[in-house]
Formats: structure tokens, C-alpha cells, sequence
């Protein structure tokens, strides 16, 4: 018993009665106007005339919900008064525009609400009228009712006739239960219509099936672009702490023997992390929602530079570079280059010494790349921990552009990386 009660002590019971009430209290103002068809009509039946009134008060109402405002306002509202998790509707109005300026999965005319969407609002307004109006007959009729049965005032009697039979209160303990049964019943009553608007508002009040496809899309955007951050920065900073730490050694060996050697690895060092610091700050923009500098662009340009830093390190590279290079552009040149880094960087990590072979080769209609190195045990796979995304992300990277990629053992003790992406004009 106390169970079945407890929900109808809740706050938010309560707090949805009111909202209820105030929307009844709200359609007074409109009651006027309601009047004046009928005005004009005096001749009609009273019937007829009540009718009208009640069906232009209705229409006036809708009308009123139309509007973006009243929406957004009651939206608010329920969200605080019935505590329903309904979504912000300026954002919702945000992700909608997505799908007509961003690259989102929806074809903006989706974006366009249809007619059933259009009146859902002024079907909750009129609900919740209606809802507060009942509710506040009922109730008020009920609680009246329980506080001048007990002691008879003004009157005040209880019958109930039922197949013929009748019984009627006049006094006594049976006023009194029956007043008892009318507060809790109005109660009830409370209790049910704020539990239907609860129930009404996420189906009326929520996101129509295009604002819910504008919201997936901008939750779908915002995945991309962190899952393209998420690369950056495995690329960047994976590359160079793993470089910073093979050129810091060898610094430290040779210190005494090559100091020019050891001042070599220091300023490939310094470079290194600056480039690093420059990616790092970008993505920190990013995710802080700054309004961040433009992001530092690494192409097949700069792979020169990238091969510097591994003889810095001590590795011996042996690159091959055939084709005109110069036709490579924007995004194509930018992932060759994370490629060949990503590369390189697990070379690095795992090799077993010799040279790193390195292709790059440009054709009209492909470009080809490729990271051969000698493995074997105890190549320092322990000494660099990895968390094991760079593969994935290169074969994701590599699919996203259409291309092919094959990783694997090639030969005894050699590992090889071969992509072979198309080359687009539009790129």
C-alpha cells in the first residue's frame, strides 16, 4: 500500500500538477476571442453556441502552438517541471542546420519537418489543456466535496444510486469515509495527469524524426573529426617520442667521442617536438573549442625533413622517390605523408637494424608507398610499448581513400608495408 502511494508523493507529481493548471490558466486569455463568432450568431442554440465556443477555442490554441516560441517554452518547461529529458531545442535547431551546411550522412531536404511534425506541438498544447482543465474540474469538484461532507455544511449530502438502489449520507462516520475516499481520489486524479503529460511530452514535445537524423549526424561528425584527432595525434607525438628517444641515446653515447654527432641529434631533437608541440596546441584547440589557428599541414614535401630525423636517430634509410611528386595534392599528399611516418615510426620501434628501405612512386593513376625493414628477436618491441591503433588506423585511413594496403612478414626476417592509393585530380 505505501508502495502504491509513494509515486503520488513525488515532487515531480506535483511539480507536473502545476504544470498542468498553469497550462489551463494560460487558455483563459484566449476565452474572449473564442466568444466572438458567437456574438454574431446570438440566434443559435445554447448547445450549438457551447460548441462553438469550445471548437474556436481549440482552433486558437493550436494556432498559438504553432509558433517556435511557445515550443521552445514549453519545452523548458516540461523539462523542469515534469523532469523530462527532453533535448535543448537550440541545439536541436544546431544539428538541424548541419545537414544543410555540413558534410552529414542526410540529404538536406530530410532537414525540412513534415506535416505531422509541424502539429505535434499544437496537439500537446491542446492536451495539455485539456489535460489541466480536466484535472482541475475533477479534483477541485472532489476536494470540495471531502471538506463539507463530515460536517454537513452548507448542506452538503452524498448519494449513490445504483440499478434502482440508492443510499444517501446525511452524517456520521459514513461522511466521513466517504470524504476521506474523495480527497484520495482526487489525488488520484492529480497524479494521473501528471503522469499522462510525463507520458505525452517525450512523443509530442521530443525531437520529429528529422531533428533526431540532424542530431545523429552531428553526433556522427563529431565522432569523425575526434577520430581524426585521435590520429593526428598518434602519427605526431607517437612518432616523435619514439625518434626523441633512439636520437636521445645516441646522444648520450656519442657525447664524448662525436660531439658534432651528439649537437646533430639535439637539434633533431628540438625540431622534432616543436613539431610535435605545434600538432598538440592544434588538437588542444580543438577539443577546447577555441577558436584555434589553422592546423599545421604535413604533405609529401616535408618527407625529407622526416628522413633527416631518422639519421639523426641513427637509422640508415635508403629511400626510392620516382614520379612526379608535384601532382600529388591536399589530402592525398597529407596522408601519404602520415603514412610513410606511421611506417617509418614502427620501423623504428621493431627493427633489427639495417636499412630501412623506403618507395614512394608517383604514376597518373596511383601512388604507390612502401616501409621495408629487417625484423628479428629481441628487436625492442618491449622497450616501446604500443597501444596497438596505428595499424588499424592506417588500414582505416587507407580505406577512406579508396586505396589498398597489405602489412605483413616479407621474406625471413623482413616486414613490409605496401599501400598503393589512387590518384584523383579532385584531390
Amino acid at each position: 500500500m505505501i508502495r502504491g502511494i509513494r509515486p503520488l508523493l513525488r515532487g515531480s507529481t506535483y511539480s507536473g500538477v502545476l504544470f498542468a493548471y498553469c497550462g489551463a490558466l494560460a487558455s483563459i486569455p484566449l476565452l474572449p476571442f473564442a466568444q466572438l463568432p458567437v456574438l454574431v450568431w446570438r440566434s443559435a442554440p445554447e448547445g450549438v453556441r457551447i460548441v462553438l465556443i469550445l471548437l474556436v477555442w481549440a482552433a486558437l490554441i493550436g494556432v498559438v502552438g504553432l509558433a517556435r516560441t511557445t515550443r521552445r517554452v514549453l519545452i523548458v518547461c516540461a523539462r523542469r517541471l515534469l523532469r523530462v529529458p527532453l533535448p535543448d531545442p537550440v541545439a536541436v535547431r544546431r544539428s538541424a542546420s548541419l545537414l544543410g551546411t555540413g558534410p552529414a550522412p542526410v540529404a538536406p531536404a530530410s532537414a525540412v519537418p513534415s506535416g505531422a511534425d509541424r502539429w505535434r506541438t499544437p496537439l500537446w498544447l491542446l492536451l495539455h489543456v485539456a489535460l489541466g482543465w480536466t484535472g482541475a474540474l475533477v479534483s477541485g469538484v472532489l476536494i470540495l466535496a471531502g471538506l463539507t461532507l463530515p460536517g454537513g455544511w452548507f448542506g452538503a449530502e452524498a448519494g449513490l444510486s445504483l440499478f434502482g438502489w440508492s443510499v444517501r449520507l446525511t452524517g456520521g462516520w459514513g461522511s466521513w469515509a466517504v470524504a476521506l475516499g474523495c480527497v484520495l481520489l482526487a489525488v488520484a486524479v492529480c497524479a494521473v495527469v501528471a503522469s499522462a503529460l510525463r507520458w505525452l511530452a517525450p512523443r509530442l514535445l521530443g525531437p520529429s524524426s528529422a531533428e533526431r537524423l540532424a542530431l545523429a549526424a552531428e553526433r556522427e561528425l563529431l565522432l569523425a573529426e575526434r577520430n581524426r584527432l585521435a590520429h593526428e595525434l598518434h602519427d605526431s607525438i607517437g612518432h616523435t617520442l619514439t625518434a626523441t628517444t633512439i636520437q636521445a641515446a645516441v646522444a648520450g653515447e656519442v657525447l664524448s667521442a662525436d660531439p658534432a654527432a651528439a649537437r646533430a641529434a639535439l637539434r633533431s631533437i628540438e625540431e622534432s617536438t616543436r613539431a610535435a608541440l605545434e600538432d598538440l596546441d592544434y588538437v588542444l584547440g580543438v577539443l577546447r573549442e577555441e577558436a584555434a589557428e589553422a592546423a599545421p599541414v604535413r604533405t609529401l614535401a616535408d618527407l625529407p625533413e622526416l628522413l633527416d630525423r631518422l639519421r639523426h636517430a641513427g637509422a640508415v634509410v635508403a629511400p626510392e622517390v620516382s614520379g612526379e611528386l608535384t601532382q600529388v595534392q591536399g589530402t592525398l599528399s597529407r596522408a601519404a605523408y602520415r603514412i610513410l611516418q606511421e611506417g617509418l615510426t614502427n620501423a623504428l620501434r621493431h627493427g633489427a637494424g639495417g636499412p630501412i628501405q623506403v618507395r614512394v612512386a608517383a604514376a597518373p593513376d596511383g601512388l604507390e608507398l612502401a616501409v621495408v625493414n629487417r625484423t628479428g628477436a629481441g628487436t625492442g618491441a618491449g622497450a616501446f610499448p604500443t597501444s596497438g591503433h596505428g595499424l588499424p588506423g592506417l588500414a582505416e585511413r587507407v580505406r577512406l581513400l579508396h586505396g589498398e594496403i597489405e602489412v605483413g612478414p616479407d621474406g625471413p626476417q623482413r616486414w613490409r608495408l605496401a599501400v598503393r592509393l589512387p590518384v584523383r585530380l579532385s584531390a
